[in-house]
């Protein structure tokens, strides 16, 4: 059903439906990130966790469409797509870097409508309330690829790519832009779980600015740290999956 009432939907991917999962996790992706980066995640939680995936506009398949550069926006827009899916059965979140800011706002906005989340997982990003004066969407090109080089989030080769490189750079500019000027508006506790993930040796997100995201949880809340940098979570998989599945209550079925 998941997958059929997304099929026309630019926003939402559901790439491995499971119709059968008592839980659903809708995934939000990094800075220049896509939907697709979270396949490996649906490919190994179905069919016991039905997951879906945010595709912002202006890249992929969408690079076309005017990249969205406020995260409230964003999130406005994702809550459109959940009012359909988010009463048949446990929705939890889950984000990655940029992806954290835009389900935690989205998380309040479902809390303002009633909806009870499983859980809120963030990862790779400090707490909302944390402002730090950034200016990575204003620097040039070569800035803009320096900095994507000191996350090790993109393949160096793909960086050495002038036409990829042409392609790619003004969704990531958007997208550190909507990061940059985002601005916490004070708002009450999430009475759901709050699960915080981050590397060790992430050179952008310090561990104790992750602890901070207790501050939003009103009821439980865990943080766990893993090996690696910014984008720990494709070394540490198996370690991230597992977390998942404990935090919102998901074993893997025998086989």
């Amino acid at each position: 059903m998941t997958a059929a009432l997304f099929a026309d939907d630019p926003w939402i991917r559901s790439y491995h439906p499971a119709p059968d999962a008592a839980v659903r996790l809708l995934c939000f992706p990094h800075a220049g990130g896509s939907a697709s980066f979270f396949f490996p995640v649906s490919r190994e939680l179905s069919p016991d966790v039905d997951v879906l995936a945010v595709q912002y506009p202006g890249r992929q398949d969408r690079r076309a469409e005017p990249i969205v550069t406020d995260i409230g926006l964003l999130a406005d827009q994702v809550l459109e797509r959940l009012v359909a899916v988010s009463d048949d059965r446990p929705l939890a979140l889950f984000g990655h870097s940029m992806g954290s800011l835009v389900a935690f706002e989205v998380a309040g906005r479902l809390r303002a409508r009633g909806v009870r989340l499983a859980a809120l997982i963030v990862s790779g990003r400090r707490a909302p309330h944390l402002q730090r004066a950034d200016n990575v969407h204003q620097r040039s090109d070569d800035g803009l690829v320096a900095e994507l080089k000191a996350l090790s989030g993109t393949d160096s080769g793909l960086l050495g790519d002038d036409e990829i490189l042409r392609m790619i750079l003004p969704a990531i500019r958007g997208d550190y832009q909507a990061v940059e000027t985002y601005r916490y508006q004070a708002s009450p506790a999430l009475e759901c779980p709050v699960l915080a993930l981050v590397g060790d040796s992430d050179p952008r997100v310090d561990v104790d600015g992750v602890r901070e995201w207790e501050q939003h949880a009103a009821g439980e809340f865990e943080l766990s740290v893993l090996p690696g940098g910014h984008f720990y979570l494709a070394r540490e998989q198996a370690s991230v999956l597992a977390a998942i599945r404990a935090r919102i209550g998901v074993l893997p079925v025998a086989g």
